[in-house]
């Protein structure tokens, strides 16, 4: 059975949160807002869920998904090594909209999808989504669409195109952001822009004392 938790109040927000705690760790999915868009969620280190999730939004393991952190601290354990402009950047934007794409730790037991040995990472600006991710521990989160459908930026907009393929929705009311967030890859020899979003490629350029036509190209 599916079910939609108000987190916009304390009580529905508590046991909200220990209802998709108990989900995800039963190898179901879950919806959860964060500061960019409401993104649909699945044990990263359960490659049957994950598998669920990519069936929910229709797509295939050509486009990996992405992982979700809460704290800083937690992406030591997930890459090979931190690059220095990794650290930079994750001081100057996270938590909040930026994605960075870095080398995963080959021990990884996961399946993320066809990720050619990188991994991204995000580490959301949203209560509830730290206070699960945090219960939790590492979450695979695509956003909460449809493949080629617009991105929920609401609730009711990810029940509409996933409906009973999640087991949980927690409401946080509409996305501050509500567009995707920005994705830098620093797998290269530089730092590259995959998609700019939320975190202008003018402001990750200030960070790292980089041309942001550069950063486009």
């Amino acid at each position: 059975m599916t079910i939609t938790y108000d987190c916009t109040e304390d009580t529905g927000r508590e046991v909200g949160l220990s209802s998709a705690a108990g989900a995800l760790r039963a190898g179901r999915l879950v919806v959860t807002p964060t500061d960019t868009l409401y993104g649909i969620a699945a044990d990263a280190f359960d490659p049957d869920a994950v598998t669920l999730l990519l069936s929910a939004k229709r797509r295939g393991p050509d486009m990996p998904v992405p992982v979700l952190v809460g704290s800083w601290e937690t992406i030591d354990g997930l890459v090979v090594s931190t690059p220095a402009t990794a650290r930079d950047l994750i001081r100057a934007f996270w938590p909040g909209g930026l994605s960075l794409i870095v080398h995963q730790a080959p021990s990884l037991n996961w399946n993320l999808g066809h990720t050619q040995g990188t991994v991204m990472l995000r580490m959301p600006l949203h209560p509830v989504a730290i206070e699960l991710l945090r219960e939790v521990g590492p979450l695979a989160v695509s956003s909460a669409n449809v493949s080629g459908q617009p991105p929920a930026t609401t609730v009711a907009q990810a029940r509409d195109q996933l409906g009973d393929s999640v087991a949980v929705y927690l409401d946080g009311g509409p996305c501050a952001v509500g567009e995707p967030s920005t994705i830098v890859d620093l797998t290269g020899p530089a730092p590259r822009i995959v998609r700019e979003g939320a975190v202008s490629a003018e402001r990750i350029g200030e960070v790292l004392g980089t041309d942001p036509a550069a950063l486009r190209g």
